[in-house]
């Protein structure tokens, strides 16, 4: 089988990522890489000699098979347009649109005309993240009562979109994953310090119709780079902590036991207290799992894990983030637009 020939759009810091792991696969030929800026164009051309550069979206696209979009969101509804009005395959980074309105457009033209679009959300590659949904699956942690996590670190300060549109994504998606089901409402809060306009901070809830509670912390303004998700159910609780080199996973065997009899009044809840054991994760790089998988869809081998309506729903759900932010926390009910998409 001959190598699939990929054009990555967009050379930035996460466009560079791509062209470093599309390079390493053996089965991919990295043909071609777009982007506006000069002095990009200039490093990328001497990092890949036998690439072609080019600052020209149409000339990047002459003779692939398959495109990444890596470029800013705004920009993200037109170029995937074009990309699928050639029938090419596309993976189009997060956030995947800046409006459910753009996000909704990209996912009917894909459906329309049969065209394979991957969605950007990395974290679902990761192998502690696919472990983690096998344990839920599984009943392994009993019943889910609720799961928070926190991305924050000191920089880097985005002009072009807030800590909710940047790091929101990551989470977001993977709270979907795990719990296979969509919240029917959403509050969040944010404050701009740095920028007029621009949260720095975001706390962001969502609750599900299971009565599952998910909470996210958002930030570049914090003195620790934390990349913490903690699920805790009825059995067991877990820890997924992404910036421990080895010990990604600890999963907790304690809790609290109701005796049958539980009343309030008589018997009294009991603390568990059991081991903590740290399960094996495979050392394998999401970027180069998600990238495997593309080449998979694009060759129309297997659907995209993470497809055009995922897109849409996670879009939906940074649109309301937002809005209730606007409205000072207020609860945004979003089952009107989301239920039909329940698990």
């Amino acid at each position: 089988m001959s190598r699939l020939r990929v054009a990555v759009v967009g050379a930035g810091n996460w466009g560079r990522n791509h062209a470093r792991s599309l390079s390493a696969l053996s089965d991919v030929e990295l043909t071609a890489v777009c982007d506006v800026d000069a002095a990009t164009r200039e490093a990328m051309a001497r990092q890949y000699p036998g690439v072609l550069v080019t600052e020209s979206f149409d000339q990047a696209l002459e003779g692939v098979d398959a495109a990444v979009i890596a470029t800013p969101a705004a920009t993200h509804a037109e170029l995937a347009g074009k990309i699928m009005e050639r029938g090419l395959p596309v993976l189009v980074e997060k956030p995947f649109a800046l409006s459910t309105r753009e996000a909704e457009a990209i996912a009917e033209v894909a459906e329309a005309r049969g065209v394979p679009v991957l969605v950007g959300h990395l974290l679902v590659f990761h192998p502690a993240v696919e472990r983690l949904k096998t344990m839920i699956a599984s009943g392994d942690l009993g019943e889910i009562y609720y799961l928070y996590s926190q991305r924050v670190n000191l920089g880097q300060v985005r002009p072009d979109e807030n800590a909710l549109w940047s790091f929101g994504p990551h989470d977001i998606s993977v709270a979907l994953e795990l719990l296979a089901q969509v919240p029917v409402r959403v509050t969040a809060q944010g404050r701009s310090f740095l920028q007029p306009g621009i949260e720095d901070v975001v706390f962001m809830t969502m609750e599900f119709a299971s009565g599952v509670i998910g909470h996210v912390q958002m930030s570049w303004l914090d003195p620790h780079k934390v990349r913490r998700l903690t699920v805790v159910g009825s059995q067991k609780m877990v820890v997924f902590d992404d910036m421990q080199a080895r010990e990604k996973l600890k999963i907790y065997d304690k809790g609290v036991d109701r005796p049958p009899q539980y009343d309030s009044y008589g018997e009294s809840l009991a603390i568990r207290e059991g081991d903590i054991s740290i399960p094996r994760v495979p050392n394998v790089e999401p970027l180069s799992a998600e990238l495997q998988h593309f080449v998979r869809v694009a060759r129309r081998q297997e659907p995209p894990r993470v497809g055009v309506r995922d897109g849409v729903i996670v879009v939906r759900l940074l649109e309301a983030a937002s809005e209730s932010m606007r409205l000072g926390g207020a609860v945004v009910d979003v089952s009107p637009q989301l239920g039909a998409h329940q698990a």
